[in-house]
């Protein structure tokens, strides 16, 4: 165990946790007991000693009782298998998110598991924090997302390891005739329609981040591409509005997304596969992003069906990739390129003709 002393922001902070990886300055990423991964930079250490106690995560009860100190009342904690649901909105609606979450969890490990990638158990408890409104998620979470909060409805953290959201029934403005809250089955009806498809698909999507992130897919803090990441929380996150449950379709077309690529391909660059396989750029490029987005999900999509076994294979190699060491464009295209065994100009060819097909 390390126990740091940081100043930041003209406080003082005091951190007992485990070194994930340290820089030759003498930066450090600490680990606390919570997941919470602080990167600290060698200005900001005060004071750092070690002892002789082994590193071990919280455990879910030592977790909830630091949620419960950490957040405002009234906040409650329900837990599942693999979730602490930590919410101030109803009772029904938090167990409906932590039964999302759990199918999610299981069909997540079972997809990769019979496609020949072996993930393993998270750590630590993960964590979802639930809103009751919009207003009160705003307000917690302004500081980390800054302007744009208004336009999000949920996230995952890498810092945090947390997923944050608001009810996204409504359920103070919402509610059954008489003024009761939404049960279980209501809330289901209500969130299974076409008008919360992408609301709906968002939850999913954060919380596709948050399984990879812990059960060895991704690490956190690692230079996994962002078409990765970002691709693989889309193939997830299409809804199925025939369902009652408003979600189980794993990697069924994404009708927005695939609509959204096919709009962009007439002033698409003619090295759009290779910019977007070499560096995250497109995605902070305002005149790019909206369609690098889709075209991620289009690209995982493609190799899950027609390149599936090396794209596995390539997933092993990311699922390696060390915390804050950062890839060249080149390294990223040699590794892409060693998994597929193909010139990147005829994938590209063979991937635009594939996707003109889907339906």
């Amino acid at each position: 165990m390390e126990n740091v002393v940081l100043e930041r922001d003209a406080e003082k902070t005091f951190l007992s946790g485990r070194v994930i990886t340290e820089a030759q300055d003498g930066g450090i990423l600490l680990q606390t007991r919570d997941g919470y991964l602080w990167a600290i930079q060698p200005a900001e250490l005060v004071e750092r000693t070690s002892d002789q106690e082994s590193f071990a995560p919280f455990s879910a009860a030592e977790l909830s009782a630091q949620l419960r100190a950490e957040l405002p009342a009234p906040f409650e904690i329900h837990r599942t298998a693999h979730y602490l649901v930590c919410h101030n909105t109803s009772k029904p609606y938090a167990e409906w998110c932590g039964a999302l979450y759990e199918r999610l969890y299981r069909v997540f490990h079972n997809y990769w598991s019979r496609r020949g990638l072996s993930l393993y158990e998270p750590e630590f408890p993960l964590v979802a924090v639930v809103f009751r409104d919009k207003a009160s998620f705003e307000h917690y979470s302004a500081k980390e997302l800054g302007e744009a909060v208004g336009s999000i409805i949920g996230y995952y953290s890498l810092t945090t390891n947390r997923v944050t959201m608001y009810d996204l029934t409504g359920v103070e403005s919402f509610r059954a005739r008489g003024g009761r809250r939404l049960t279980a089955g209501e809330i289901n009806r209500a969130l299974a329609t076409p008008t919360m498809e992408r609301t709906v698909a968002t939850v999913i999507h954060e919380a596709t981040h948050q399984i990879a992130f812990n059960c060895g897919l991704h690490r956190r803090f690692a230079d996994i591409p962002l078409w990765l990441s970002e691709g693989i929380a889309m193939y997830f996150e299409t809804p199925d509005l025939k369902s009652s449950r408003g979600w189980r379709n794993i990697g069924g077309v994404n009708q927005v997304r695939l609509a959204e690529f096919r709009n962009g391909l007439s002033n698409r660059r003619d090295d759009a596969l290779r910019s977007l396989l070499a560096d995250d750029q497109r995605f902070r490029a305002t005149d790019e992003m909206s369609q690098a987005y889709p075209e991620s999900w289009a690209l995982v999509y493609f190799l899950m069906r027609q390149r599936p076994r090396q794209f596995v294979e390539y997933l092993k190699v990311m699922s390696q990739k060390k915390p804050l060491m950062t890839d060249t464009p080149q390294s990223r295209l040699a590794e892409f390129r060693a998994a597929m065994g193909q010139d990147l100009n005829q994938l590209d060819e063979i991937f635009l003709r594939q996707l003109m097909r889907v339906r």
